[in-house]
């Protein structure tokens, strides 16, 4: 209890501790129904993964740096031996869900609109970071929900949760690893490596090149990772601070445009988990890729408007 009684730490990290802890239980509790669903044909193994993932998130602010890292060892171990698998699930039918629809109709929507609007009146209004804002949408959204229907119990909700993250299964935890990757990759001095290659590349002063050889350098490096968020800081210290940014370039315009363009790298990818395979799986596409492919046409013209944007206006 020191950590939330401790004046020192802001109100935003306490409230976000909260939320990680929040995610961890529901993790927990899926192990644990999967251990005791005989029906899972891997449930010792999804046990395993899906508890330490849990106490990583619940408790991983408390536990000792090499406990955790262990615990992140263990879980991987059934994921990569494909021991992950969906347990014994109970689906609505299409019957009840059309009846639901015709009851509820377009105030469906209400909820997840309530989940974008709470994160942004918190990244804008206050000083709270914008993932508890998500959290408490969702706690709005839960309340619309049991208000729309009686059969929305707290318990839907828990078993709802468990049932997506076992049809994500190990992907879950992709833009987590890539995150971390990016800040591997910053301290290993990958950055620098990239400017050593490039400065032979990029005339000195030549900031018209640079911005290409930035903007594509996010595609790619986007792709390889998964994640623009940890790209970024590795093509910025690489590319776009040395042939850039040090000829006067407005920092704001060109860190923001970047990042777009590392955006058009997360559509091309497999890396990008939770924006081009979750959705295969939870729509259960029989093309695994099929987002992917839905996605290069956009993501390549895309790329060309935004190195257009960033030449004209840095």
């Amino acid at each position: 209890m020191s950590f939330f009684m401790d004046s020192a730490i802001s109100l935003s990290s306490k409230l976000l501790e909260c939320v990680y802890i929040i995610i961890g239980l529901i993790t927990i509790y899926a192990g644990v129904k999967n251990l005791l669903d005989k029906e899972n044909p891997a449930r010792y193994g999804t046990f395993v993964f899906w508890t330490s993932f849990g106490i990583v998130c619940a408790l991983g602010h408390w536990l000792p740096t090499k406990v955790s890292g262990t615990l992140v060892i263990i879980m991987i171990i059934p994921a990569i031996f494909k021991r992950v698998k969906v347990g014994k699930q109970t689906i609505p039918t299409k019957e009840y869900s059309r009846k639901q629809y015709e009851k509820i109709g377009m105030k469906i929507f209400l909820p997840a609109l309530t989940m974008g609007v709470m994160s942004l009146a918190f990244a804008l209004l206050t000083k709270i970071s914008a993932l508890v804002g998500v959290a408490v949408g969702v706690i709005i959204s839960i309340l619309l929900l049991m208000a729309y229907s009686k059969d929305n119990r707290p318990s839907t909700f828990l078993k709802d949760s468990e049932r997506f993250l076992s049809m994500m299964g190990p992907l879950c935890m992709l833009p987590q690893l890539l995150g971390a990757l990016g800040g591997v990759f910053t301290a290993a001095g990958v950055g620098e490596v990239i400017g050593k290659i490039v400065s032979g590349i990029v005339p000195p002063g030549n900031v018209t090149i640079g911005i290409i050889v930035f903007a594509i350098g996010m595609v790619l490096f986007t792709a390889i990772m998964g994640n623009a968020y940890g790209a970024i800081t590795v093509m910025t210290i690489g590319i776009g601070a040395p042939c850039i940014l040090n000829y006067g370039a407005d920092p704001v315009v060109i860190g923001m445009i970047a990042l777009t363009c590392g955006f058009c790298g997360t559509l091309l990818t497999p890396m990008a988990a939770n924006f081009n395979i979750v959705p295969v799986a939870i729509l259960d596409m029989k093309n695994r890729f099929g987002v992917i492919k839905n996605q290069i046409v956009v993501a390549l013209i895309m790329i060309v408007v935004q190195i257009i944007y960033m030449i004209a206006l840095h």
